[in-house]
């Protein structure tokens, strides 16, 4: 992906970040190294990166800080959390069920619960990508790395 449609920076607001339990904050540390690994993420204002975006939650809206490499503000995108909310919910209600489940469960059932978490997961990502559509255009992986860092933020209120 060529750097003028790259994040090269991540980091999360630390007012809204709440560290929930080791397996969420474990999940957060590799959706940030896979997301700096490979994403698409090109504002549609035309402004070129390579990209550094703050991650946050402020007033029930999640809001994305895009700044230049040399740190430079070019947007912010601010959008409502109503639309995430029962997906969030849900998704981690079945993460908490998940990981309850590799202590005990059968593989089988294990299996089951990770599928209805990966069509939680797909369905939050693509709602956050059909959200974003209008302010920056990113690919199906970005939109699932930033979702689950969507999920680790607190939400004020």
């Amino acid at each position: 992906m060529p750097d003028h449609h790259r994040i090269i920076d991540v980091t999360l607001d630390e007012h809204s970040f709440v560290r929930r339990n080791p397996d969420v904050d474990h999940e957060r540390r590799v959706a940030v190294f896979d997301l700096l690994q490979e994403n698409r993420f090109a504002p549609t204002c035309g402004a070129e990166g390579p990209f550094r975006v703050r991650i946050g939650a402020r007033e029930g809206r999640l809001v994305l800080e895009v700044r230049s490499e040399d740190d430079r503000e070019i947007d912010t995108v601010v959008l409502a959390l109503t639309p995430f909310r029962r997906v969030i919910r849900e998704y981690f209600q079945i993460c908490e069920s998940y990981y309850d489940a590799i202590k005990t469960a059968s593989p089988s059932r294990i299996e089951a619960i990770d599928m209805g978490r990966k069509g939680l997961h797909d369905e939050g990502a693509e709602l956050l990508r059909r959200h974003l559509a209008a302010k920056v255009d990113v690919d199906e992986a970005t939109s699932r790395r930033l979702f689950t860092l969507l999920c680790v933020l607190h939400f004020r209120g």
